[in-house]
């Protein structure tokens, strides 16, 4: 098992790479790290459903999805739609005449915020092109012995990442104690998801 480590930190650097760009669900996850609602539950689901797709990738997964571009059509329709409605909900948010503080916020249930995470992380297409895809082809390229050391290792960043941003959040506390950074932060929100959304729908009709 001498490669073992090397092996590790492959899957942990690629993971790592593919993750940590703003994006849709990064947005989310530091949302409710900085209003700390049910950020654990929120940080095992996205990690867990990286692994496993990581994992399904590695496994021959990948190649299946390659050949149904149908699903992707059906991602990319699906993921704008929830990510137009989002955006604009964010602008709602940004627009609110009530103030806005990290310990005075509207709470939402512990399945809506799992519903919420699943839609960002399910419903878009590029998931599946990084972990299953991606990952997939890295990972199957390792010897058969050292593959789950490889899922290990990406399961690890992916993990790491989203425990450290929604945990970490809580230090830009002092910040979010004005209502007018969490209306910056709503725009960015918005402007993001939108921008997503449009690109989604331009992607699955050229």
């Amino acid at each position: 098992m001498t490669n073992a480590l090397p092996t590790f930190i492959t899957g942990f650097a690629m993971s790592a790479a593919l993750i940590m760009a703003i994006g849709a669900q990064n947005l989310f996850v530091l949302r409710q790290g900085l209003k700390r609602e049910h950020v654990g539950p929120i940080v095992l689901f996205c990690g867990g459903v990286d692994a496993i797709l990581i994992a399904a990738g590695v496994g021959g997964v990948g190649a299946l999805l390659g050949a149904m571009p149908q699903l992707t059509l059906l991602l990319s329709i699906g993921g704008a739609l929830f990510l137009g409605w989002y955006g604009l909900r964010a602008f709602q948010r940004m627009m609110a005449p009530e103030a806005i503080t990290v310990t005075a916020q509207g709470g939402i249930t512990l399945g809506r915020a799992i519903g919420a995470t699943a839609a960002f992380t399910l419903l878009n297409p590029h998931v599946y092109l990084d972990t299953v895809l991606l990952m997939g082809a890295a990972g199957s390229a390792q010897p058969a012995a050292l593959r789950p050391i490889f899922v290990l290792g990406a399961a690890s960043a992916s993990i790491g990442w989203f425990a450290a941003l929604g945990y970490g959040a809580r230090l830009l506390t002092p910040l979010f104690e004005r209502p007018a950074a969490w209306r910056v932060l709503d725009a960015v929100v918005g402007i993001v998801m939108l921008t997503l959304a449009a690109l989604l729908i331009a992607r699955a009709f050229p």
